[in-house]
């Protein structure tokens, strides 16, 4: 932003200390000079004729205290010139790191040292805002890098079928009708699936009374062929959990939850539980009350490394043992859309292994109103 050039903070600081101490310093000689008048008489000769009256105290103490004044102006500049200066420095190491933020350079802490006071806090938050900056920005770029990955993937395998058909004449054409249709169908599931991800990462959704418990069992309806092929049990139990989002999204959320924990589950005989219900919550700050609506959402399958459950919620990031290669293999955004549409209602996501295998997931949202 434009603007006109001013004086600078440490000159103003330095104007202030030398106008405040040049004004208690008249003050103070001002209460002096009238106190030592007023026991001295205005007549030629003095008190008893032998003390010095008021035009001669005039005389004698106005040049000492003329230049008294002028030794605490002089002092005060430069005094508060060099105060100024020293209280400013931590101010100078924020604006050239906040420069070089500003000019694409994330990676750079102020790290300043020193006891605790404003401009220490100041500094911490500042790099503690570097520290999440870079980190969001290295996430888009893993993001786009792999969203361009991903989609170049369908398009090539169609660019190769197309190629293949065109110098072989006497393929199957409805074999390849069938191959571009599967093909284009996962194109569209990943275009789908990330538009939903940027809808819950830009929170542009309206907000409505929604029950997850609803949810859930919609999810669990939807996704009950799939379970009884699998020979999975699909249990749907708990209460009403009422939060205020967006039904679309929450569904959404819900049902990769559920189709995750049917998919990534033990070959036959497994388990899936999804659990609502709500739960009261308490203010450590302010000691006041309120609602939470939790979803739970448990399976059995095989067991997970702990270092890779944090892992999960990336896009695109497909952990070992959990990559599959059949109809329900999905494009890698499942719990990522989860944790999106999770973090756009204001809500918490908690992954816990299960010590016999599987996974425990834990959705917290604010209560309904």
């Amino acid at each position: 932003m434009d603007r006109r050039r001013g004086l600078s903070a440490r000159l103003k600081l330095t104007l202030s200390y030398a106008g405040f101490l040049a004004v208690a310093g008249a003050l103070l000689l001002a209460v002096v000079w009238g106190y030592l008048l007023r026991y001295v008489p205005d007549n030629s000769q003095g008190l008893l004729g032998i003390s010095p009256n008021r035009y001669l105290l005039t005389r004698t103490f106005l040049p000492p205290a003329a230049v008294a004044m002028g030794f605490l102006l002089v002092f005060g500049l430069v005094g508060g010139w060099l105060l100024a200066g020293r209280m400013l420095a931590p101010l100078t190491q924020i604006r050239e790191a906040a420069r070089r933020a500003g000019d694409g350079s994330l990676s750079h802490r102020i790290r300043m040292k020193g006891r605790q006071d404003e401009f220490r806090e100041l500094s911490d938050a500042f790099d503690s805002m570097l520290r999440r900056l870079e980190s969001h920005v290295d996430e888009q770029r893993m993001f786009a890098a792999n969203a361009s990955h991903e989609l170049r993937t369908p398009l090539a395998i169609s660019r190769a079928l197309l190629d293949v058909a065109r110098k072989d004449p006497t393929l199957d054409r409805e074999e390849l009708v069938e191959r571009l249709q599967a093909v284009n169908t996962r194109a569209i599931d990943l275009t789908e699936a990330l538009l939903l991800l940027s809808r819950g990462d830009t929170g542009t959704f309206t907000r409505e009374g929604v029950d997850l418990s609803l949810l859930a069992e919609e999810a669990a309806e939807t996704l009950l062929p799939l379970a009884e092929q699998r020979r999975i049990t699909l249990a749907v139990s708990g209460d009403a959990a009422r939060t205020s989002g967006s039904e679309e999204l929450l569904l959404r959320m819900v049902t990769n939850l559920v189709q995750n924990a049917v998919v990534h589950n033990v070959p036959t005989g497994g388990t899936v539980t999804v659990h609502t219900e709500t739960v009261r919550t308490e203010s450590v700050r302010t000691g006041t009350g309120g609602a939470a609506s939790v979803l739970r959402v448990e399976n059995t399958g095989p067991p997970l490394p702990p270092e890779l459950v944090p892992t999960l919620t990336e896009a695109f990031r497909r952990g070992a043992d959990r990559v599959r290669t059949d109809e329900h293999a999905g494009v890698g955004l499942g719990l990522a859309i989860v944790q999106s549409v999770v973090r756009a209602h204001d809500g918490s996501l908690d992954l816990t292994p299960r010590p016999g295998g599987g996974l425990l997931v834990t959705v917290r949202l604010p209560g309904a109103p």
